[in-house]
């Protein structure tokens, strides 16, 4: 179990680990893409501002031009633009400013001549691109140009270097954090797992030792009943009494494993509705009187208020007769079992109170009253063994249905209180009686 849970862990983890790295290579390969194209468009603005440069310094050289006196210096040819080459065409794409030109950048010259603008990637020989704009204007004395401007794409090759190299230790980063909290999560999450496993095999365990017993005496009795056929008349009835009571036993546990079952898939029908927990409680404790006779303890209603509450009355019946069944089975002979139901009128809350003279139950029992197949020792009352330890479990579903709280308070020697507290009951809902 130990191995498989620990394979389990390491499954997760890593399909976690796979999942965030494909998100994380998804994101980056989104944000790498649209990086790219905010880098594209920024040299495509330089150069566009590149191109508008040129033409204000065009106009300062035809205005130096205009009222030269001696030697003129060209604004144009002076013009600097670090990363960027500049050019200067007239009207009709030939080359004024520098002395030469590449011929892609003449024939871009030239498509700006015929279409206003144009822009352009050249692939050059030594493994890196070129993007080219060219852009025809006027100037204020009337006359055509055409202005270009270059710039080498390498300067966003090495900027997309940079933040792929970024991008890349972040998400390396995240992943070995992220693959540390999954395992630490991962394991947090198996845990309830593996104590519902653990859980689950200690039921299934305990449900064939309470099973096992009553088969056990089933089929002891009934192979002796074979092997001796000359029984007389009493000693078959005593053993057809003492198979029917282990069948009856055997069915009962049977019944409350199957309403466990049923109850932690959550398939138990559960039907709320307005009711009186004191006509309830009457009635649980009329059909315990006999079991009390039998035991010779005393059961007596003691306090009886008008106690309305939200809950459903088969299910409030059986958790009642389950506290009253304990109660009365361990309180020894001679004992008394009070029985009271108080309603709160400033809350609304109501409760019962079912308290025994038995011999009580000590606190490190107390905690573990309400296990499956929990049974307390033999100290406790007369006898243990007539039940497999489920009543309580019941008991304790039923409440929480009801969103009512079971609390047990004992003292070995002095007897055992359980009280059970009902939430007010929905102002929607109308009494009736």
């Amino acid at each position: 179990m130990t191995d498989y849970l620990g394979q389990l862990r390491r499954r997760l983890t890593l399909w976690y680990a796979l999942t965030l790295g494909t998100i994380v290579l998804a994101l980056g390969a989104g944000l790498f893409l649209e990086i790219r194209t905010q880098f594209a468009q920024q040299l495509d603005e330089s150069l566009h501002a590149s191109a508008h440069s040129i033409r204000r310094a065009t106009e300062i050289r035809e205005a130096e031009e205009a009222n030269a006196q001696g030697t003129v210096v060209d604004a144009v040819a002076e013009l600097r633009i670090q990363g960027r080459a500049l050019y200067l065409f007239d009207g009709r794409g030939t080359l004024l400013v520098p002395s030469a030109a590449p011929d892609w950048v003449r024939s871009l010259a030239a498509r700006a001549v015929r279409d206003s603008a144009a822009f352009a990637s050249v692939g050059l020989s030594n493994d890196h691109t070129v993007r080219v704009f060219a852009e025809r204007f006027h100037s204020h004395s009337g006359r055509g140009y055409v202005a270009a401007a270059a710039a080498d794409q390498i300067e966003l090759q090495d900027q997309y270097a940079e933040l792929i190299a970024a991008f890349g230790a972040a998400a390396l980063i995240a992943l070995i954090l992220f693959a540390a909290v999954g395992s630490f999560l991962t394991r947090k999450a198996v845990e309830p797992v593996a104590a519902t496993m653990d859980s689950m095999r200690r039921f299934m365990a305990d449900a064939a030792h309470e099973l096992r017993t009553p088969l056990t005496v089933l089929r002891s009795r009934a192979e002796a009943a074979l092997q001796n056929p000359e029984l007389d008349a009493e000693s078959q009835r005593a053993t057809l009494a003492t198979i029917e009571r282990e069948a009856a036993r055997l069915g009962k546990i049977v019944e409350d494993l199957l309403l466990l079952a049923r109850t932690d898939s959550g398939a138990w029908p559960v039907s709320i509705q307005r009711i009186f927990l004191d006509d309830v409680t009457s009635d649980v404790v009329s059909a315990a009187a006999p079991l009390a006779q039998r035991a010779n303890v005393t059961l007596e209603l003691s306090r009886f208020d008008e106690a309305p509450v939200d809950a459903d009355p088969a299910l409030l019946h059986q958790m009642l007769l389950i506290i009253l069944d304990n109660a009365i089975k361990f309180t020894p002979a001679g004992g008394r079992v009070d029985v009271s139901v108080e309603h709160d009128t400033a809350t609304g809350a109501s409760e019962v109170h079912v308290t025994d003279t038995g011999a009580g139950v000590s606190a490190e029992q107390l905690p573990h009253l309400f296990d499956r197949f929990y049974r307390a020792d033999s100290s406790r009352g007369r006898a243990t063994g007539d039940g497999a330890g489920l009543g309580l479990s019941i008991a304790h579903w039923i409440a929480t249905e009801h969103r009512a709280t079971i609390g047990l308070q004992s003292r070995p020697g002095h007897g055992t209180t359980v009280t059970v507290r009902f939430p007010p009951p929905s102002r929607a809902a109308v009494s009736a009686r």
